[in-house]
């Protein structure tokens, strides 16, 4: 066999690769209709779809193993259902403080209290604006109650810095929140 005999012999054995249409084409219905499941909300499901879609694409390596390409989709989208559903929740149990705290502030209306409410909050804005990014951002969305994985991703920097940001602002916010108290 020639040296080119043996390359269109190897050419017709090596796997070909699906690209990330025939990939989407394929898996699609199947990766819906488990974050419908997971969910019951058809409209975040589609979110849920976005998103693995959208990891694939980041991670083409992972699109190398065709057998076990549709069992890393449906980890990842139970991962991502997960993390949808959790925050949802932490915004509901948010909502719900919120309109809990409105309700007893309307109740009692003090003219005093809701002008030191008002002085407070402008200190908290104003020494916030000292705080450089991305601590101030990651001190915001902290407080949002997203997960240090959530902030590493929502500002593009590595997860183990977010932790020491944190530390890092709280301690800066406390310092020029008592300065402008003062």
């Amino acid at each position: 066999m020639t040296d080119s005999e043996s390359d269109v012999v190897s050419a017709t054995q090596a796997p070909v690769q699906p690209n990330f249409e025939e990939i989407f084409g394929t898996h699609h219905r199947i990766i819906y209709r488990y974050a419908c499941a997971l969910t019951r909300d058809g409209a975040l499901a589609e979110d849920i779809v976005q998103e693995v879609f959208i990891r694939l694409y980041k991670n083409p390596d992972a699109a190398r193993n065709e057998e076990l390409l549709r069992a890393w989709l449906l980890r990842v989208t139970a991962n991502v259902a997960q993390n949808m559903l959790r925050g949802r929740r932490r915004g509901a149990a948010r909502d719900e403080k919120f309109v809990i705290l409105a309700a007893q502030m309307a109740e009692n209306p003090q003219p005093d209290e809701a002008l030191l409410r008002e002085a407070e909050i402008s200190g908290a804005r104003q020494a916030l604006d000292q705080i450089r990014e991305p601590i101030r951002s990651c001190l915001l969305l902290k407080h949002e109650g997203l997960s240090y994985r959530e902030i590493a991703e929502a500002l593009g920097i590595k997860e183990a810095s977010v932790g020491s940001m944190i530390a890092r602002g709280r301690r800066e916010f406390i310092r020029l929140y008592e300065k402008i108290a003062r």
